[in-house]
């Protein structure tokens, strides 16, 4: 019903645009890129890991993604072996990879920069191996921490540029990783009306994420630079991308690989700052850039206490 209603919303909005004469929206280019790969978060009842990565992968090619780099944590292959054939499937189509720490080691919470150091070359192994003959030299931040202690952060960035290593950084997110264990024991509990709340929230979440994108850039930037999405491997997010990308469509969408968006200045200005979180958010707080009204509405719904 919710969902039959969103459409018709939708519908109705296009309809009352065309008649009014409102132009298209802003097009901007974005890339795609895809976290903990193989395996991220609980696993739903009825969903398999291989079964998540080819929801995700027939999405992507719907809308014609041309690129969906994905992000790996090699330890997931060890502790679910059978989701090792998520990196087969990811490289069948096209798709690259690169690497994510081996155990999703934050650079903030490690014990040592060399501790960290080890894990992310812990990691490079099976990366290397499913990218054989192409360059796999992207390194995603796990929690997109890059670093709050200056020191760090510039021996981190020595020691990844030493490696051949270009930062895999992030612009936008929805946060999908929020809902995927709620989501996981929601299924197991066949508690359908905790999902649809879930989904309802949710959208309204990433229609807010997106205006507020758009915002954001022109606020700090002055234009739309080119965006970065992260999105996890999850079965939320498997379920949700369809309606993700719909609504990203509805927005001016047009995929591009990462490489194409971060050729932009204003990545390389972040990677320079230390601390965490999106590009344009981290340029706002060096800057003095206030963004507090901009900022899309934190979910209302307790997620870790739900179907509990």
């Amino acid at each position: 019903m919710v969902r039959r209603l969103g459409l018709a919303l939708i519908a109705a909005a296009a309809a009352t645009s065309a008649i009014a004469g409102t132009p298209p929206p802003e097009r901007f280019d974005i890339a795609q890129t895809v976290d903990d790969l193989p395996a991220h978060g609980a696993l739903p009842p009825g969903m398999t890991r291989i079964g998540i990565a080819r929801s995700y992968l027939a999405t992507l090619k719907r809308y014609h993604v041309t690129e969906a780099f994905g992000f790996v944590n090699a330890v997931r292959a060890d502790e679910e072996p059978e989701s090792e054939a998520v990196l087969a499937a990811w490289r069948a189509v096209g798709y690259p990879l690169g690497n994510h720490t081996f155990t999703h080691l934050n650079l903030d919470s490690a014990a040592s920069l060399e501790a960290w150091e080890a894990d992310v070359t812990a990691g490079e192994p099976l990366v290397a191996r499913y990218m054989a003959g192409d360059n796999w030299h992207y390194l995603r931040f796990p929690n997109l921490s890059a670093g709050t202690d200056p020191a760090r952060h510039d021996r981190a960035a020595a020691f990844l540029a030493a490696r051949g290593y270009k930062i895999a950084d992030v612009s936008v997110s929805f946060n999908d990783w929020s809902y995927t264990d709620a989501y996981a024991r929601c299924v197991a509990r066949h508690d359908d009306a905790a999902i649809a709340t879930m989904k309802t929230q949710y959208l309204a979440g990433v229609d807010a994420g997106i205006v507020s994108m758009k915002a954001i850039s022109h606020r700090v930037y002055g234009r739309m630079v080119p965006q970065v999405l992260l999105t996890h491997v999850g079965g939320w997010s498997a379920v949700m991308l369809p309606e993700v990308m719909k609504r990203l469509a509805a927005a001016g969408a047009h995929y591009v690989p990462i490489a194409e968006a971060e050729r932009d200045p204003a990545y390389a200005e972040a990677d320079r700052l230390p601390g965490g979180g999106g590009i344009m958010e981290r340029h706002a707080k060096a800057a003095g850039i206030d963004l507090a009204a901009l900022m899309p509405p934190r979910s209302a719904i307790d997620l870790n206490g739900l179907c509990r």
